[in-house]
């Protein structure tokens, strides 16, 4: 991981330090607030209407023709797919997290779904691009050249790295190693926890027989991927102790980009919280007195 890739992690950890501060400072206030209201009852709710309501509830929960194993597989392939969608602003993708604590495992196609989604997004093609520019300007692998040319070559080399990390990361090893590459969100607890669970996590996966155990497929897809870079990298930009140096600072990143799976949440729900509070509110009409 370069120059830019650093910038990046370290502006996304601002942010979610930010978010995580903020809502630490009001989590006791707003629990307060959430246990001091009252609950409401309809004064005129007769227990035949209730009892209405019971009876009716069950009609729409069986489905004809499917056992209850069939509609449990469905569900969980519907929620796959929801947090499979998920981005940060509606760009960055974050198709490898999940809210859930007791997820079942991923099989090795799940996991290859997992990789190929992310690894070919449409936002990888342009951060390839942004990486490759950064790259230029900054005249990183000086062999490429300059020009159209020489971008050409740092944006398949970038790219490249992306898939290949992708591919070993999150598919290969996972698969042989039977360790689960998505992130866990632990969504509770207070910051100091969370920021030091996130960090973890690149060093901590789940397995796919349950527990956590020490994130093989991480560190090895790190290096793996450093390794099969050096067959397209300019050979000055190739040898055991750049690859190491690579694969350090991409698990360093990995580890930033935690933060930002860990903590995107609070900070998209208290944005949302201030674009609702600072829309105007509609004012009751008042019909003149008669």
């Amino acid at each position: 991981m370069r120059i830019f890739g650093v910038r990046i992690g370290c502006l996304w950890l601002a942010v979610a330090i930010c978010g995580g501060i903020a809502r630490a400072q009001q989590s006791s206030s707003q629990n307060e607030a959430t246990r001091a209201q009252p609950a409401v009852s309809s004064p005129g709710q007769t227990n035949e209407s209730q009892g209405s309501q019971v009876q009716a509830a069950p009609a729409s929960t069986p489905q004809s023709g499917k056992t209850a194993q069939e509609q449990e597989k469905e569900k969980e392939k519907e929620i796959e797919k929801q947090e499979q969608s998920q981005r940060v602003l509606g760009l960055y993708p974050q198709f490898s997290v999940t809210s859930r604590g007791n997820a079942p495992p991923l099989t090795p196609g799940g996991k290859f779904h997992l990789f190929f989604k992310s690894a070919f997004d449409p936002f990888e093609f342009v951060l390839a691009g942004i990486q490759a520019g950064s790259d230029q300007a900054e005249d990183e692998f000086p062999a490429y050249g300059q020009g159209a040319k020489g971008f050409a070559k740092r944006y398949a080399a970038d790219f490249g790295d992306g898939v290949s990390a992708g591919f070993f990361s999150n598919f290969f090893w996972p698969v042989i190693l039977k360790e689960d590459p998505r992130y866990f969100r632990l969504g509770q607890g207070t910051f100091k926890h969370r920021f030091g669970y996130s960090l973890a996590q690149e060093f901590v996966c789940h397995t796919d027989k349950g527990g956590r155990f020490f994130n093989f497929s991480n560190v090895l897809g790190a290096f793996s991927s450093g390794a099969l870079s050096n067959t397209y990298h300019p050979q000055a930009d190739r040898g055991v102790a750049l690859t190491a140096r690579g694969a350090s600072f991409a698990l360093a990143y990995g580890s930033l980009g935690g933060l930002l799976s860990e903590f995107w949440p609070d900070i998209s729900k208290k944005m949302h919280k201030h674009h609702k509070e600072a829309e105007p509110q509609e004012q009751p009409v008042t019909k003149p007195a008669p």
